[in-house]
């Protein structure tokens, strides 16, 4: 299946992000080997034990809700966090990432998803994050695009309207923002059940579990 996954990821340049949540570290080095680099996790605790016990050069991404109290852990080595929905956030990210000698890439989370327990800013919320002072000081983070979830249900022309207003979100923020700004480029959005559609709807980035590792494991 990832090799599938791959090959129409690959025709469209979109990136995967194997989500490996609850599995343990032996299944992720099994896809490991077969090519796969960028893993994402929700929980803090346990990317960073994974991280300890695999490969340096596997690309760690944090898809889940972060707490700035946990920020310092993965700071030294997380590549990408796409959870960031706060100002608040964001200002840790960067503090640590100075500590660390690092720039930390983020993508800004926006709650695109008719279920009100997902998490997310607006693009009203953000538009005021990025016009603020205190965003224009941080050195150490780079925003580099959007994330957001569909709502879960089987009504796809609903999943795909969400998709749009993300991407629309996108385009609002590149011209306001970082027009010329080649690293502003990345929309991660589409799971398991809706990759195929996310990637129609702009998708450069897909974050897959399931569909790969098959059912969760306790870990």
């Amino acid at each position: 299946m990832l090799t599938e996954i791959l090959r129409e990821l690959s025709a469209s340049n979109v990136v995967l992000v194997a989500v490996s949540k609850t599995h343990p570290p032996g299944r992720i080095l099994d896809l490991y080997h077969a090519g796969q680099r960028i893993f994402g996790e929700n929980r803090v605790q346990e990317m960073l034990e994974k991280h300890t016990a695999l490969p340096a050069d596997i690309e760690w991404h944090l898809i889940g809700h972060l707490q700035t109290n946990k920020v310092k852990y993965i700071a030294p080595f997380v590549r990408m966090i796409q959870s960031v929905d706060s100002l608040k956030l964001l200002e840790e990210i960067d503090k640590q990432a100075l500590k660390n000698g690092r720039i930390i890439d983020c993508l800004l989370q926006f709650h695109i998803a008719g279920e009100e327990t997902k998490f997310g800013m607006d693009l009203q919320e953000a538009t005021a994050l990025l016009a603020s002072p205190e965003f224009r000081s941080l050195n150490n983070v780079r925003i580099c695009g959007v994330m957001g979830m569909a709502t879960f249900t089987e009504d796809l022309a609903q999943v795909r309207s969400e998709f749009r207003t993300l991407r629309a979100i996108f385009e609002n923020l590149k011209q306001a923002f970082f027009s010329g700004k080649p690293y502003f480029r990345e929309i991660s959005m589409g799971m398991s059940g809706d990759w195929r559609l996310a990637v129609e709807e702009g998708s450069t980035m897909v974050r897959i579990g399931s569909l790969i590792f098959g059912d969760r494991q306790s870990y």
